[in-house]
């Protein structure tokens, strides 16, 4: 699926309990972040050409979400299917910035 974002786009902290998912950068700069369970960062990934990072992979049952740090942003996301909308339960509920 490719993913056209802008900064300020909010994509919730989630997780998919099951499925492996990886993303590509192909414009433009996008932030990746994984967390644990409480909400501390795992790591921060600024996924990017000019810096020579392309992808990155988020395993099943992690907490992650992305930030468009750039206009007109693309990424390619590739998961698993069937399509499953998140429950309450996949929706990590803390407010990160």
């Amino acid at each position: 699926m490719l993913n056209a974002v802008e900064p300020g786009t909010l994509v919730p902290i989630h997780r998919h309990p099951t499925k492996d998912e990886s993303f590509v950068i192909l414009r433009g700069k996008v932030r990746s972040t994984t967390y644990n369970d409480d909400g501390s960062v795992i790591e921060s990934v600024v996924l990017c050409h000019e810096n020579g990072v392309y992808g990155v992979d988020i395993p099943k049952n992690v907490w992650h979400r992305l930030e468009a740090m750039e206009p007109d942003s693309v990424i390619f996301e590739c998961k698993e299917g069937p399509f499953v909308p998140h429950e309450m339960e996949g929706v990590l509920n803390i407010v990160k910035n």
